[in-house]
């Protein structure tokens, strides 16, 4: 099955890894791809009880599920995660690269160890994941990068310069190596959500939220559920023509 698109295997008998799976976008896309059976990493740093949540609720849904921890700033923790998987058979067909973290404040303000933490979590990571994990796609002519974005590294998003910058090198590290890797058969894709109800927007109280549904023509915030639906549609084997798109679910916000 599937041979059309360069690989012999179901997509159930895949295995999928989320970076920052323990809660949010992340979570939620890993529920996505337990639902058809997958091998799903969970892919924590800290939150060990919230991960082991996420798995609990993969292997609910029919998934087979699996938790690693890693410092994604740690080139060294990264090839460790790996020899982790290796060790049980477990080699990605489809790499998310969902682990973020967030930055408010005036870019007068803002610290060289800030931007650096920022740029390490949000971009270094997507380049040192990717780049450990692709020889494996390459080698059996099918394979999916799918680096969570945000809208912000679209438009730029005041008083998010550090973010925006980071969210801005994703995309272009996307559209990039998406060329790269089309000759084998692995595609690069991200997806960069507008405002989500997630962790993230917790700086925002009840009436900053309502002021910026009123901002977005879809009148709303997005579910992760949403987003999620996405990540899933393009690691499927079905959607290898789409490589190198920034695609952005957003409600009408930025066009």
């Amino acid at each position: 099955m599937n041979e059309e698109h360069g690989i012999g295997k179901n997509i159930a008998d895949m295995t999928v890894l989320i970076t920052g799976a323990s809660r949010g976008i992340g979570a939620d896309t890993a529920l996505r791809f337990a639902a058809v059976g997958m091998n799903v990493v969970i892919h924590y740093r800290n939150s060990l009880e919230a991960a082991n949540e996420v798995a609990r609720r993969c292997l609910e849904v029919g998934g087979k599920a699996y938790t690693v921890a890693a410092d994604l700033r740690s080139k060294e923790q990264i090839l460790r995660m790996k020899e982790r998987l290796d060790h049980y058979g477990l080699h990605p067909d489809i790499l998310v690269n969902n682990a973020g973290i967030s930055h408010y404040g005036l870019l007068s303000d803002v610290a060289e160890e800030e931007w650096d933490d920022v740029m390490n979590v949000n971009l270094k990571s997507v380049f040192m994941c990717s780049q450990l994990f692709m020889p494996y796609m390459i080698r059996q002519r099918f394979g999916r990068i799918i680096n969570v974005s945000s809208v912000w590294g679209i438009s730029g998003g005041s008083c998010e310069t550090v973010y925006s910058a980071a969210k801005g090198g994703v995309n272009a590290f996307t559209k990039a190596l998406a060329k790269e890797l089309a000759p084998s058969g692995v595609t690069v894709n991200a997806v960069a959500p507008g405002a989500v109800r997630t962790e993230m927007m917790e700086r925002f109280d009840e009436g900053e939220l309502k002021q910026l549904e009123e901002e977005i023509p879809a009148g709303r915030l997005a579910s992760p559920q949403e987003i999620s639906s996405l990540i899933y549609f393009l690691a499927l084997p079905e959607s290898g023509y789409i490589t190198g798109q920034i695609i952005s679910p957003n409600g009408g916000w930025i066009t």
